[in-house]
């Protein structure tokens, strides 16, 4: 890490990226280097100054390239159309339809009942229950300037559980309920009671999508973290390597209020406008891990 006045120079390497990240001591972006293709993005017009000279001692590095104009952020003048509007989705939005078209007749549900079986809707039921715990919690964060979204659709009929929006950044919510289970979370899988889950690179791949179709619709780059939060669960042991999925348990998530430096008022509503909109998500297009 290198130091120009008060900014300091960062690199960070994620999702095939190789960058440079400017920022100031409060942790705000304040302009970004691609050591691959030389250009600068600069996202703080007021200290673009100060960031070209922290970024200086690092352009030999890199390939010439111009620098990027600042993002416009601004909320869109039209917001989604009525049926498009994704702001009245509940938590579990998609997984209360999947139970409405698996709702069995009053005497097959009692026959299940009386023979102990589980069905199918017992599972969407249970996750059910943690999106509507974890949505509740994510609620809470309004008071602080955050945006919240819930069950957003994606193309191939899977969904986002919750989108976060707010000062701290924007953050994709994979929910998880295991009421009392010991959870290991290592850099690629989850093992719960000896079996394995790929919930970690489920939880990396709808970031990448949500990342790439509201930058693609916002017009300006938007990246999104991955969290992957566990309700209920009774104790989570998470390995130190793992630095690029943010791993919660649902209660926890109150403290994601104190983050900031990231967005603006006027990038989170223009963020939020855009992540409203249905036709946003409609060409998200799934990658290897999806």
């Amino acid at each position: 890490m290198s130091e120009s006045h008060d900014l300091t120079v960062s690199p960070w390497k994620r999702f095939g990226h190789d960058r440079l990240y400017v920022n100031s001591p409060a942790g705000e972006k304040i302009a970004w280097l691609d050591r691959a293709t030389g250009r600068i993005t600069v996202l703080v017009e007021e200290r673009r100054d100060d960031a070209l000279r922290a970024l200086a001692p690092h352009l030999a590095e890199a390939s010439p390239a111009p620098v990027d104009p600042v993002p416009q952020v601004r909320s869109p003048a039209v917001g989604p159309r009525p049926g498009d509007d994704l702001a009245g989705n509940r938590p579990g939005e998609a997984l209360l339809a999947k139970l409405a078209e698996l709702r069995p007749s009053f005497w097959r549900y009692l026959l299940t009942r009386l023979l102990g079986r589980a069905s199918e809707a017992d599972s969407w039921r249970k996750g059910l229950r943690g999106e509507q715990r974890a949505g509740a919690e994510l609620e809470r964060l309004a008071a602080s300037g955050w945006r919240v979204l819930h069950s957003i659709p994606l193309p191939r009929e899977v969904d986002i559980d919750h989108l976060l929006i707010g000062p701290g950044g924007v953050f994709s919510f994979n929910t998880k309920h295991h009421s009392g289970a010991h959870i290991w979370v290592g850099d690629d899988s989850v093992k719960i009671a000896d079996r394995s889950y790929p919930y970690v690179r489920k939880s990396r791949a709808e970031a990448r999508r949500a990342s790439a179709a509201l930058t693609r619709a916002c017009g300006f780059p938007v990246e999104v973290s991955p969290v992957l939060a566990f309700v209920d669960a009774r104790k989570v042991v998470v390995v130190p390597s793992l630095h690029d999925v943010r791993v919660v348990r649902h209660r926890e998530i109150a403290s994601m209020r104190s983050l900031t430096g990231v967005w603006s008022a006027a990038g989170v509503e223009s963020i939020y406008t855009t992540a409203r909109d249905r036709r946003t998500w409609n060409r998200a297009r799934a990658g290897s891990d999806g």
